[in-house]
């Protein structure tokens, strides 16, 4: 009975404790949202204070640039004209450069075709002089050989005829002469033999007499050899002199055709230079006009490229401020004597390619102050927009986490709230922690009189 009254107790006790305990949790749960309400609307407050300053500093920052935008926009038109004007005047002077370099270039063209037309005449004229020249000498010698070579074929001839007739009548008379005396010498011969009988005295006499006609026809057939022998060596002479004269005419032949040889070489020769020197031409009249459309293009570039800085220059005039209207360029930052120095370095004349580039450049130094200074206010103005976005990153993470704290749902109790309490903990950080001292309760248990003797008796 007494086990079983405990048992009762206990068990009263718990569920007196666990609704005690949810009692504690509720009541903590209303302090804690008090507490964190306060908080949130006082940061609340001053975040809305905040906002509204930086408001009115950024209307006063819009009046100001739409003041200085006005003041500016006469300043920029005023500018725009003076350049436009340069513009026009610098178009202009390049166009006439361009007509004058134009029209030195067709004059030099034109002198170089005449004279390349002279001379090409005065080449193909003089090679056909020169042509005619030489086919008129080979015609010559040709004609000169042929009738040295007729004459003396014919003189050959004519001798070779004469000696020939001259010989044969000669051997005719001798033939003639040599029958006539033997015919004699037979006659004699008989005559001596018939009177060989007769006496001998008369046949010694008669061949003493023939001894002496034998040795003077031996003497005259002698002579007769030797005259064949002179004739036989003058025509052997004539022969020489013949091979001779062909031989000397095929020299002058081959000199001859080495001259025109030599001079078909240096007719090749030169009309190898004129080819050369007319593809040299052509290859400079052609890069000069690609240099000539390349120099178009780049010019019609930069005019592009200056009306499109033109119409950005005009955008921009409209968004400048009053100060800038009024000063468009920036203080320098040097002292006086670094002035000086600055001065002194760009009146010396540059020694270096790259400071020559440079120093073609000083008149944009006023355009170079203008725009480091739009750049610098663009790196503020980015600064500034970034301070802003953080700011409004950090006020949304509390808006959202006071809206986290007064409402309920599954999404909510799946992250961090510090309304989600378990065993007396949370899981968020909290400034304040449940366990604090001067928030702390009595842990002791409190029973009700009327449930005690409601349940005891």
């Amino acid at each position: 009975m007494l086990n079983q009254f405990l048992k009762d107790k206990l068990v009263k006790e718990e569920r007196s404790a666990h609704f005690n305990l949810f009692k504690l949790n509720h009541q903590w749960r209303t302090i804690m949202r008090t507490a964190k309400s306060k908080e949130l609307k006082k940061d609340i407050e001053i975040l809305s204070q905040t906002f509204e300053r930086v408001v009115d500093r950024k209307d006063s920052v819009i009046k100001s640039l739409v003041k200085d935008l006005g003041e500016a926009e006469e300043q920029y038109s005023m500018a725009l004209r003076s350049h436009l004007q340069n513009m026009d005047h610098l178009i202009d002077l390049q166009r006439c450069r361009l007509e004058v370099l134009l029209s030195e270039y067709e004059e030099e063209l034109k002198v170089l075709k005449k004279e390349f037309d002279t001379e090409r005449q005065m080449i193909v004229e003089q090679h056909k002089q020169e042509m005619n020249d030489l086919q008129d000498i080979l015609f010559a010698m040709e004609e000169n050989a042929n009738e040295r070579e007729a004459e003396a074929r014919q003189d050959f001839q004519s001798l070779r005829d004469e000696i020939k007739n001259k010989n044969l009548e000669e051997k005719h008379a001798l033939r003639i002469q040599l029958e006539s005396q033997v015919e004699d010498l037979w006659k004699q011969f008989q005559q001596a033999l018939r009177n060989y009988n007769e006496t001998t005295e008369e046949r010694k006499a008669a061949f003493e007499n023939l001894r002496d006609k034998d040795e003077k026809s031996a003497k005259e057939i002698e002579m007769q050899m030797r005259k064949l022998q002179r004739i036989s060596d003058t025509i052997a002479q004539l022969r020489a002199k013949m091979a001779q004269n062909s031989k000397e005419s095929e020299e002058r032949n081959r000199e001859l055709r080495d001259q025109r040889e030599v001079i078909a070489h240096h007719f090749h020769e030169l009309k190898s230079q004129m080819n050369r020197f007319r593809e040299n031409e052509r290859a400079r009249l052609t890069q000069l006009t690609l240099q000539s459309s390349a120099a178009l293009k780049e010019l019609q570039r930069k005019v592009d490229k200056g009306e499109r800085i033109l119409k950005l220059a005009e955008q921009c005039r409209k968004l400048e401020t009053e100060e800038e209207k009024v000063l468009p360029f920036y203080a320098s930052s040097l002292t006086e004597e670094e002035q000086h120095d600055v001065s002194a370095a760009v009146a010396e004349a540059p020694s270096e390619p790259l400071a020559e580039i440079m120093h073609e450049y000083t008149s944009l130094e006023n355009f170079w102050k203008r725009y480091n200074k739009v750049l610098l206010d663009k790196v503020a103005l980015d600064k500034e927009k970034s301070t802003l976005t953080d700011e409004n990153q950090r006020l949304r993470a509390i808006l959202k986490q006071y809206l986290d704290g007064i409402s309920v749902n599954d999404e909510i109790l799946s992250q961090h709230n510090p309304l989600f309490v378990v065993n007396q903990r949370t899981n968020v950080q909290m400034s304040i922690p449940v366990l604090d001292p001067r928030i702390k309760r009595p842990t002791q248990t409190v029973v009700e009189a009327a449930h005690v003797i409601k349940h005891t008796i």
